[in-house]
């Protein structure tokens, strides 16, 4: 009975010992990171504007402090098209102006991205369209932002208009690029 006794004794102060050596024991929890990547996005169908059959999509993509616009188009004249960023979400008038002027919320002079003179935010430029009409444009930029808020960014409640002719990038206030021949409305 004795050795019974000395046996549980034993084993109870061995099972105290590892408990208390597990509560003195500090594990420290190390956070993992992780990234949160928010895109917004916006897309868009173009419409026919000034008795043309000029149409497309539009998808305007906000990821890592960037936005990339990718315009498909199609029903156009084979040659040079302007495509620009119009200060009002209205397409409603058969010619697209009802669209207004280029979106230039820091009144700077009308030109090509990157020049010394200036541009507007809504200069995106030209784009060639093949013999069959197609055409596409991409352009990344910081300058833009997707329903942020801050008016010299924000492309929500804009237009984007499709020209039938090419911008020359120096006529004011618009670079001569001719007809509105497809708008779309950036809404979300």
């Amino acid at each position: 009975m004795k050795k019974i006794t000395i046996l549980l004794l034993a084993i109870t102060v061995s099972l105290t010992a590892c408990k208390k050596k597990k509560e003195d024991v500090n594990v420290e929890e190390t956070p993992v990171a992780t990234e949160v990547v928010k895109t917004k996005k916006v897309k868009m169908a173009l419409n026919s504007k000034s008795n043309t059959n000029t149409n497309g999509n539009v998808v305007f993509k906000e990821e890592d402090g960037s936005v990339t616009m990718t315009a498909i188009i199609s029903g156009l004249e084979p040659g040079e098209h302007a495509i620009h960023i119009h200060t009002t979400a209205d397409c409603s008038s058969a010619d697209g102006k009802s669209a207004g002027g280029h979106w230039n919320p820091t009144g700077k002079p009308h030109g090509k991205w990157g020049n010394d003179t200036g541009y507007h935010k809504g200069d995106i430029g030209n784009f060639i369209a093949d013999e069959n009409g197609n055409g596409t444009i991409s352009k990344t930029t910081d300058e833009w932002c997707i329903g942020c808020g801050d008016t010299t960014k924000d492309v929500l409640g804009k237009a984007i208009i499709v020209h039938a002719g090419a911008d020359d990038f120096t006529s004011q206030p618009s670079g001569a690029a001719g007809a509105r021949v497809s708008c779309a409305g950036i809404i979300q």
